[in-house]
């Protein structure tokens, strides 16, 4: 059975976002080291997930970061214990708990985002002008079919 040119472009894709992937956990791995080396990147991911989208339930958040609840749990006692994430009893519900950033979470997340973003930067000026258009349609599409909000959007203290 012969391959479609369909299925050829969706693996030529694929492979091409890997090894940007690669890249990009690689800057972010550094970004994150040179601020907090205390804070993994599960952990630096559950912060960035309670920036972007706010205060939520614990068995929400499990649900963002695509976990069982009981390995959020675990995630949310070690950042509680770093000061970084408070949990408290969900007001709609007394059963669900709550979990949301503290400012010294914030900070980290802001921080880290800041040096993430000027050593994209410095990468992005290695790409010739004429790809830099495409490639913010191409990621904008990419990170929407993700599920991901707008840096934009939580970085300036706004939720999803």
């Amino acid at each position: 059975m012969q391959r479609s040119e369909v299925e050829d472009s969706y693996d030529d894709v694929t492979d091409a976002v890997v090894a940007a992937s690669r890249a990009l956990v690689a800057v972010a791995a550094r970004s994150l080291s040179a601020v907090n080396s205390d804070v993994t990147l599960a952990q630096y991911r559950t912060l960035v997930v309670l920036a972007s989208r706010g205060s939520q339930p614990l068995g929400y958040l499990a649900e963002q970061l695509d976990v069982s609840p009981s390995t959020a749990t675990r995630m949310c006692d070690r950042l509680v214990r770093k000061g970084l994430v408070e949990r408290r009893p969900s007001e709609s519900s007394r059963r669900e708990i709550e979990v949301s950033i503290t400012p010294q979470g914030r900070e980290i997340v802001d921080r880290v985002t800041r040096r993430r973003r000027k050593e994209i930067a410095t990468i992005l000026r290695s790409v010739p002008d004429q790809h830099r258009s495409r490639l913010v349609e191409a990621l904008n599409a990419f990170a929407e079919a993700a599920g991901e909000v707008p840096e934009q959007a939580w970085s300036l203290g706004w939720s999803a």
